[in-house]
């Protein structure tokens, strides 16, 4: 992953075209440490998502379309993900989720 990424402030986690998570930013390992942070590299992403998610997942990466939403968290802050899918020479590779926190 490129340096401005690597500390940026949010979380970036990236998948490839069979859902396994080929990368993280410091901050997507430290909101997923309770999950195993680091070691969620090369797992499925799927398994962490229940039916309606892996559902919606799937669609982003066959129809290359996006997804925003928020959720509000028990602290109240706002939260804002956006899941993409990634390219290479026009060809869905997989799946980029960016997550942060509205101040």
């Amino acid at each position: 992953m490129m340096d401005w990424v690597k500390e940026m402030n949010g979380a970036i986690t990236v998948c490839d075209e069979n859902f396994i998570i080929v990368d993280m930013n410091d901050r997507s390992i430290e909101e997923f440490k309770k999950y195993g942070g680091k070691e969620l590299i090369g797992q499925n992403l799927l398994e962490c998502h229940n039916p309606q998610s892996k559902a919606m997942l799937k669609e982003l990466m066959k129809t290359g379309n996006s997804h925003s939403y928020q959720r509000t968290k028990s602290d109240g802050r706002v939260k804002v993900i956006h899941q993409t899918p990634w390219r290479e020479k026009g060809k869905i590779k997989g799946l980029v989720e960016i997550s942060f926190y509205l101040e």
